[in-house]
């Protein structure tokens, strides 16, 4: 019985260019991940076992790595990622607000996507920017000092 394969040929150039700079082709997976992500937008148990054949490790070692980094997604998510950081600087600078709107916007909690498959929302520990907190990131781009007033603006610019 013959597995139908769900990386494209191109998808499979860009893990195979990716190991080529790495001693042995495992200490490429982080970064194969990453371009499964980019081109399925999460990581499927048949995408593990497909990337676990070519870097020639076990589809348990693939999922090892893939779950402990909250970054490489597991499970479907939208077509846009909202990661809104949750630290104390943002929590003492608003971030409560931010999240309850952001939430009841969009109708859904943390983990939770869009019906239209627009939007995920999830929590990040850390975005590095504390002096403009509140802060979150939408898919790459970095949103600081929200306010309820400009989510409804940031929000249209991802369709």
């Amino acid at each position: 019985m013959t597995v139908e394969k769900i990386f494209k040929e191109k998808e499979i150039r860009e893990i195979q260019e990716i190991h080529r700079h790495f001693p042995v082709k495992s200490a490429a997976c982080i970064e194969a991940l990453k371009v499964i992500q980019k081109h399925h937008r999460w990581v499927s148990d048949e995408a593990v076992r497909e990337l676990a054949e070519i870097l020639e490790m076990s589809p348990e070692a693939i999922d090892s790595v893939a779950t402990y980094y909250s970054l490489i997604f597991r499970r479907p998510v939208g077509r846009h990622v909202i990661l809104i950081c949750d630290s104390v600087s943002c929590w003492i600078m608003g971030y409560e607000k931010i999240v309850d709107y952001l939430k009841n916007k969009l109708a859904i909690g943390y983990g939770e996507t869009t019906p239209e498959d627009r939007f995920t929302l999830l929590s990040i520990p850390c975005l590095g920017t504390c002096d403009r907190a509140p802060a979150m990131i939408i898919d790459e781009d970095l949103h600081q000092d929200l306010t309820t007033e400009k989510l409804d603006k940031i929000l249209e610019k991802y369709e």
